[in-house]
Parts: C-alpha cells; sequence; structure tokens
C-alpha cells in the first residue's frame, strides 16, 4: 500500500480538531475540566507517536499518517463524556466506535482515497481492543501499535501525575467511578502472574485498576516504547501508590525478571 499524505492534510484535520472541540464550550467546570484532560492528552499523544515514528526512522509520508491517527483517536470521547458524563465504555459506549461514527457521518477524511480512509478507520477501532485482530494487514497493525504504545505512554504520564499529586482532589472520570477501597482482587494478581493484560471484568476497585495500567506492560510493541517507559519510571511510580503487600512485591519481582531480565 502507498502511502501518500501532504502536510495540509494534517493542517486541516488539526483546524478542524480545534473547531470540533468548540461544540463541547460549556459553563459546567466538570464537563470543561475532562473534556480538556482528553484534549490535552491527544495532543500529547500526537507528540509520543512521532517521537516513537522518528526513533523508528519512518518517512514523512508514515509520520503524517501516524499523527493524523493520534490527533483522531480518541475523538469519541467527547461525546462520550458529553452525553453520559464518564468515559467507561461499558457504561455508555465503545469511544473507538463513537469516534469512527462521527469521522464518518461528518465526512472528516474526504481528502484521502478508500484505503488510507480505512486504515485510519481500522487503526482506531483497534486502538483501545484488549487484543488486535489475527486477520489483518501488517501495515495496518504497525499503525495501530504505534497508536497504542504512544496512547499508553501519555495515560501512563496522566495518572502518575495524578496519584501523586497533592491536593487530594479526586476525579471520578480518571478513576472509572471506582472505589478507593482496601486491598485487590484475586483474579486480577493471577492475570499479572500469568504475564497477560487484566481483564477488565476484573477490575473491582482502584488497586485493581493501578494493577491494569500496570499490566499494559506486556502490550508494549516497540523497543523505543520500553526503554521511555524505563526512564520515566512509570512502573515505579504506580507501585508507589499500592498497598505493601507481599503479593504486590511477588507481581513487581515477576515483571522485572519477565520484561527487563533483572
Amino acid at each position: 500500500m502507498k502511502i501518500k499524505i501532504d502536510k495540509k492534510n494534517v493542517v486541516n484535520l488539526k483546524n478542524w480538531f480545534s473547531n470540533y472541540l468548540t461544540n463541547f464550550k460549556s459553563d459546567n467546570s466538570e464537563l470543561q475540566r475532562n473534556i480538556k484532560l482528553k484534549e490535552d492528552h491527544t495532543r500529547r499523544v500526537v507528540k509520543e507517536i512521532l517521537d516513537i515514528g522518528k526513533a523508528l526512522e519512518l518517512n514523512s509520508n508514515e509520520l503524517y499518517l501516524a499523527e493524523i491517527i493520534a490527533l483522531l483517536h480518541d475523538i469519541g470521547r467527547f461525546e462520550q463524556y458529553a452525553r453520559y458524563k464518564t468515559f467507561v465504555d461499558s457504561k455508555s459506549e465503545d469511544h473507538a466506535e463513537l469516534g469512527v461514527k462521527i469521522l464518518k457521518k461528518d465526512d472528516v477524511l474526504n481528502e484521502f482515497n478508500e484505503s488510507i480512509k480505512s486504515l485510519i478507520f481500522r487503526a482506531i477501532l483497534y486502538h483501545n481492543r484488549a487484543t488486535l485482530p489475527e486477520h489483518e494487514t501488517e501495515i495496518c497493525l504497525f499503525f495501530t501499535k504505534l497508536l497504542r504504545d504512544a496512547d499508553k505512554l501519555d495515560i501512563w504520564r496522566v495518572v502518575t501525575d495524578y496519584y501523586h499529586q497533592k491536593n487530594g482532589i479526586r476525579n471520578g472520570a480518571i478513576e472509572l467511578d471506582l472505589p478507593d477501597t482496601p486491598g485487590f482482587s484475586e483474579e486480577v494478581y493471577q492475570d499479572l502472574m500469568n504475564k497477560r493484560i487484566v481483564d477488565i471484568r476484573h477490575v473491582k476497585n482502584l488497586n485493581d485498576f493501578k494493577l491494569l495500567q500496570i499490566g499494559w506492560i506486556f502490550d508494549i510493541n516497540f523497543d523505543i516504547t520500553m526503554q521511555t517507559i524505563k526512564s520515566r519510571r512509570y512502573l515505579e511510580m504506580i507501585r508507589d501508590v499500592l498497598p505493601k503487600s507481599e503479593k504486590i512485591q511477588i507481581i513487581f519481582e515477576n515483571i522485572s525478571k519477565t520484561v527487563w531480565g533483572i
């Protein structure tokens, strides 16, 4: 598949994105805070995906495509929060599917040919799935993996900043409205000990959610992403806000051996 994208296409989509967000201006401070949260997240994911792409020596067309996918990957989040007041897909609707519906309804990608449009839609649809489809093109999987790595890097940034904030103000949108109760689920522990992504159905409280975020390390696709995670100490920062227990220690020892070889 030949990728041909002009910088003008990227500029036009950035302008559309900024204009689209004006639909969600409100006097409601909580709504504005969480819309801004996702806007800032999107802009940082764009930077993360470009950093990874440059490290992988992608050409300009490939970098433009990566930038577009990152810019649009969470477009459904704004409508989702405005409509349902939650970022929990299971309590509202799948934000990736909603995003693709919005892009198609507004014909946002009309500048591109059908193959490029389809690739962008599929990468967005796959970015929040537990696992990637087996029967998919190599190029689509590559750009989806780029997006998933960049997305995780910034979500780790958001949650670690949040967990270590000093003001103690809680945000249910970040915590997925989970209770901050003691302990954690045995099912979550078993998922991590078996070196697999935590099943969201096993998440019962905030500690489980933090452990789920730890488990994302088993779904990283590129060495440069691994190096960034290690240098930014994201996993250690989450460990610092988890209970001090033997099982938590075992989880981290297991991850250190598996991922870092130490």
